[in-house]
């Protein structure tokens, strides 16, 4: 017996007395279709040679025969003759049941939900490595075990049957022996221990670091761990961090502002025992596909969605339209691609809750399973142990490199999280963009990133 997700569980290798070509290995059952099924398995798309992901190349180099390529995942699954753009970016459909107080509408406010009252989006493989320090499942979190995470799999992506509870527990526990190093090991054994994150102690501190790696692990101290925290890198460490984004909405969705010293503030609402974050990816993936922002998943089409959230299943009171269409103080529609911030006659940002004009969200994240508008476009805190193997990044794969991530943060995450102190200061050149880091923290911290 090993210790593993909190709780004894069997080795990952069945007992020696028991034929393996009878009774399958997790591996094998990992890495072979079901009976039933449309052929795919799970290491179709969490390809174990790749770090667990789907790699855009890895899809690319793939035949037109292989399973991978079912009309479920096309652009288009009516098409007569299917194209399969969004794979081949590593991106799979993710079809979700909308809760009972939310719907859909479209950029004029109309309510257009659909009958089955499903909506769809596009999203990125996450790893299966460190899975067994990363629970609850999925990047909305829906998913609160491996056992079921295996199942909806089978059900939704390989288009199968239930399987039975042993084979599905025969995955997992091959899951959860599965690692990015031997440092995520150590972390994900005491974590199953039942040692406190905050007690765990962190190896990086401890191994061999080029002089670039240390000031880089010095600068994520500083930077990042505020929400990616302690020897598991997903824990949320600085709750005020966390609790300056949320923000208390008017019915139109627009950001309420206070005046504090004569400077408009956002307006706090509290959001307790809530692991989710809106720091702003969501907005920048439809800025790509606007044109605002160069962004890797760009030359796809994203859902444009708009949603209302009600007070209760009954739909009929109204609680607020995310996002709000960007208006100027008069009123006045601002037309896309206009992303300059209007402001009120206080001299108040009008905005919704990714504090800059948001005209549509292609995925918003887990308010699709909370129905609650505090969670739009909320995803969870990924741990970051071998993110250097794991590109393309974020729900929508729209960041192709860690240079890129780490651009982003420097751009347009940073500056929003005054607390860290990390305020514009700096340019490029031939840059537009003022930065909270400079081009050799930058490089630095993606020297520790790559060994995390």
């Amino acid at each position: 017996m090993i210790l593993l997700a909190g709780c004894a569980v069997d080795a990952p290798d069945e007992p020696a007395a028991i034929d393996h070509q009878v009774t399958p290995s997790g591996r094998d059952r990992f890495e072979h279709a079901f009976a039933g099924t449309n052929g795919r398995t799970c290491a179709s798309c969490h390809i174990l040679g790749d770090h667990g992901i789907l790699r855009p190349d890895r899809v690319a180099a793939l035949p037109a025969s292989d399973p991978l390529f079912n009309p479920i995942d096309a652009d288009d699954p009516s098409a007569t003759a299917p194209t399969y753009l969004h794979l081949q970016h590593g991106l799979v459909r993710i079809t979700l049941p909308l809760p009972a107080t939310m719907d859909v509408l479209d950029l004029e406010g109309n309510v257009i939900t659909n009958a089955a009252r499903t909506v769809e989006v596009w999203r990125g493989v996450p790893t299966i490595e460190n899975v067994a320090i990363t629970a609850p499942y999925q990047l909305d979190g829906r998913i609160a075990n491996l056992r079921d995470q295996a199942q909806a799999a089978i059900s939704g992506h390989s288009q199968g049957p239930i399987v039975a509870n042993a084979a599905l527990d025969s995955i997992a526990r091959f899951e959860r022996t599965t690692f990015s190093s031997p440092r995520a090991e150590f972390v994900a054994l005491l974590t199953a221990a039942g040692v406190d994150p905050d007690d765990i102690p962190i190896p990086e501190k401890h191994m061999p670091l080029s002089a670039s790696a240390k000031r880089g692990r010095d600068l994520f101290e500083r930077a990042c761990a505020a929400c990616h925290g302690t020897a598991t890198t997903n824990t949320i460490a600085d709750r005020t961090v966390h609790d300056a984004l949320f923000f208390q909405l008017r019915p139109d969705g627009t950001v309420i502002y206070d005046s504090v010293d004569g400077v408009p503030t956002p307006r706090l609402t509290p959001h307790p025992h809530d692991e989710f974050l809106n720091i702003g990816f969501g907005l920048l993936s439809g800025y790509g596909q606007l044109g605002i922002l160069p962004m890797a998943n760009a030359d796809v089409a994203l859902p444009q969605y708009r949603f209302r959230f009600y007070r209760d299943a009954t739909r009929t009171t109204q609680v607020v339209d995310l996002p709000p269409i960007p208006r100027d103080a008069d009123g006045n529609v601002v037309a896309p691609p206009n992303a300059t911030t209007q402001v009120d006659a206080n001299g108040a940002p009008i905005v919704g809750p990714s504090l800059a004009p948001q005209w549509f969200s292609t995925d918003p994240g887990r308010a699709l399973i909370t129905g609650d508008p505090l969670d739009f476009d909320a995803f969870d805190i990924p741990q970051l142990r071998g993110i250097g193997h794991t590109a393309p990044y974020f729900h929508d794969n729209s960041h192709a490199t860690l240079h890129d991530v780490v651009d982003s943060y420097s751009r347009f995450i940073l500056p929003f999280l005054p607390t860290l102190g990390f305020p514009l200061q700096y340019q490029e050149p031939n840059s537009p963009f003022f930065e909270s880091l400079s081009l050799a923290q930058k490089a630095d911290l993606i020297a520790f990133l790559d060994v995390l």
